[in-house]
């Protein structure tokens, strides 16, 4: 018996060392690519360096400040009204986004002719870089050619200044995001809605629900678990917020459109204090890394997975 096993654990072994060589590329770039840098985005935010300097031990050593840029990140104001810049964004773009996904999923669902074509139309914004995109919106929402503000004034509307205006800025990146993202998430849900078996809905109209009643009694109980990779994704995706803002309003006007990874990058590569930088994108990760965790401890009292 003990012979046996002895055999076993060698077999294993030779095994084991002859897939190192193959793992070995893997896991050094792993390494170099991924773990070396969070160590050192880990040191550097810790230190005052100004990200022009040759990096390292000896510059790390005499710019080490310890925690004092977390701790002034924390007790400025300026951090709380960014919070609340990222956190409004949120508050307007994850509702909107899934609702219109939802939406475009469902008539995307439909058997019907040339229904391919529309999902590649709806999904051709996701394939456009968000330069292009920015710059297209930057376009649409100008006060004086742009085409939303020509509509409006079709039938007597005035159009707001949308990205010079403190109130309209914010709404107006979200406009623009929604717009290049629903056919992402689209895609997430018409996966889930294909999922969905099809007897449901036949056994139902035997019992009489008309469609309002199947949506909220099978439809979304059964589409929950692909709503809450959406959840999950947008959430991550909207604290990271950045090339929309930086292109169509450069954090204006005045700060209302400053979020967490415009101000990482302004700390970083335009004041060059690029430990005070490395100390927000970390706060940043325990912001996002914290919710994520809310929303998996959560998930257990709505999500809902078909045994």
């Amino acid at each position: 018996m003990e012979m046996g096993v002895r055999v076993k654990n060698i077999k294993k072994r030779k095994l084991t060392i002859q897939a190192v060589p193959f793992m070995l590329p893997s896991v050094l770039g792993m390494v170099i690519f991924s773990f070396l840098p969070i160590v050192i985005s880990i040191l550097i935010s810790l230190t005052d360096w100004n990200g022009l300097d040759k990096l390292n031990a000896q510059t790390l050593k005499e710019c080490m400040v310890g925690f004092s840029n977390y701790i002034a990140i924390l007790k400025s104001s300026e951090f709380w009204n960014v919070l609340w810049h990222t956190v409004y964004y949120i508050i307007l773009y994850i509702p909107l986004v899934l609702v219109m996904s939802l939406f475009i999923a469902s008539i995307l669902n439909r058997n019907m002719k040339g229904i391919g074509i529309f999902r590649i139309l709806y999904y051709i914004p996701v394939l456009t870089s968000w330069v292009a995109a920015s710059l297209i919106w930057k376009w649409v929402l100008s006060p004086q050619y742009g085409v939303i503000n020509q509509l409006l004034g079709y039938i007597g509307i005035t159009g707001p200044n949308w990205l010079t205006d403190k109130v309209w800025a914010m709404p107006a990146i979200v406009l623009a995001s929604v717009w290049k993202d629903m056919g992402f998430y689209g895609l997430f849900l018409l996966s889930g809605l294909k999922a969905i078996d099809i007897g449901y809905y036949e056994a139902s109209r035997v019992d009489g629900a008309g469609k309002v009643r199947q949506f909220f009694s099978i439809t979304l109980p059964l589409l929950t678990p692909s709503l809450f990779f959406c959840i999950i994704m947008a959430l991550i995706n909207a604290f990271q917020l950045f090339p929309q803002v930086q292109i169509m309003t450069e954090g204006g006007p005045n700060g209302a459109t400053q979020v967490m990874v415009e101000r990482i990058y302004t700390y970083g590569f335009k004041y060059f204090k690029m430990g005070y930088a490395a100390a927000y994108s970390w706060i940043l990760f325990v912001i996002i890394f914290a919710l994520t965790l809310v929303q998996m401890k959560l998930q257990k009292r709505w999500v809902y997975y078909e045994s």
